[in-house]
């Protein structure tokens, strides 16, 4: 297949694209800058100059392609406080391919999360969130929206990523949570620090979006989940062994003032199954686990030379 991939150079992307192409996929990848692009010609793609706000680019790139895995979204306009106009940008964007596509039987995958989805039990592929009334629930309101794309001639699916989606060079809320230990001069959690993220290896997670593209029956839920859930304080913990500081509680109404905006994630106790995912589509994760990926100093490296 042609497959058209956004995000293609991103933390996934880059990943996901050598996968494509060695199993013998033809990859066309969205690059907003001249970075992107030479890393993307350097993996063997196809450059398709843009970014996510450019719809007529998404909409003929789709139009020209046997699939679409949608992976980018603006974290860096999330990440500067704006996360509802980075969700709506998304679902502009996720609507043009929904246009571009209907009709044609071609598979459409859309990366999406699991933070809200069912706090304080294990979640499943079967549920579905309840409300979209906040910046996070748009997100899921758009991935609802494409599940509906599957009436509509599409063969649509949602991969629900971990929100921890680890390995070599993660500059993620697991990275943010290193630099805040090491800036704070202790490894902190929130409260008891019993709460729980899924986690997967990035390289697991590009190989379930190469296998939705390949495999998935439309209207498919998928999720990218390795670890049903981490305790909060056990990577704290290795955080703390590991820059040498000491291992804190912090109490919840200090958490805003500590972790600044990454307190609103790090307290949610999320856990999540992928086993429907494995049974559907035979994946089976392989790579390290958090903690190990933790623990082998990945993410210490920058800390270690300024420190």
């Amino acid at each position: 297949m042609r497959i058209f991939v956004t995000g293609a150079s991103g933390w996934i992307g880059s990943a996901l694209v050598p996968q494509l192409t060695e199993a013998g996929h033809q990859v066309a990848g969205l690059a907003r800058s001249d970075a992107s692009a030479a890393a993307l010609t350097a993996a063997g793609a196809e450059v398709v100059r843009g970014t996510v706000d450019d719809l007529d680019v998404l909409r003929d790139a789709a139009a020209a392609s046997d699939g679409v895995i949608h992976l980018a979204f603006k974290h860096d306009t999330a990440f500067s406080g704006d996360l509802k106009g980075a969700a709506e940008a998304d679902r502009r964007a996720v609507d043009t391919f929904g246009e571009a596509l209907a009709g044609t039987g071609r598979p459409f995958v859309l990366a999406s999360g699991l933070a809200g989805l069912a706090p304080g039990r294990v979640a499943t592929e079967r549920d579905m969130p309840a409300h979209f009334d906040s910046p996070i629930a748009i997100r899921a309101a758009t991935a609802q929206q494409v599940l509906a794309f599957a009436s509509r001639g599409i063969r649509s699916s949602v991969v629900r990523l971990s929100p921890t989606c680890h390995g070599d060079g993660d500059n993620g809320f697991m990275a943010m949570l290193v630099a805040i230990a090491h800036a704070k001069g202790v490894s902190g959690y929130i409260g008891d620090g019993a709460n729980r993220w899924p986690a997967v290896h990035r390289l697991d997670a590009a190989r379930l979006f190469r296998l939705a593209a390949e495999q998935a029956p439309a209207g498919s839920v998928l999720h990218g989940v390795a670890e049903e859930g981490v305790a909060i304080r056990d990577a704290a913990e290795v955080i703390g062994r590991h820059l040498d500081v000491p291992v804190v509680s912090v109490a919840p109404e200090a958490a805003p003032e500590h972790f600044t905006w990454l307190a609103e994630f790090l307290g949610l106790d999320v856990p999540a199954s992928s086993t429907l995912t494995r049974e559907l589509l035979g994946w089976t994760p392989a790579h390290p686990d958090l903690l190990e990926d933790l623990d082998k100093g990945h993410y210490f490296t920058v800390q270690a030379s300024s420190a």
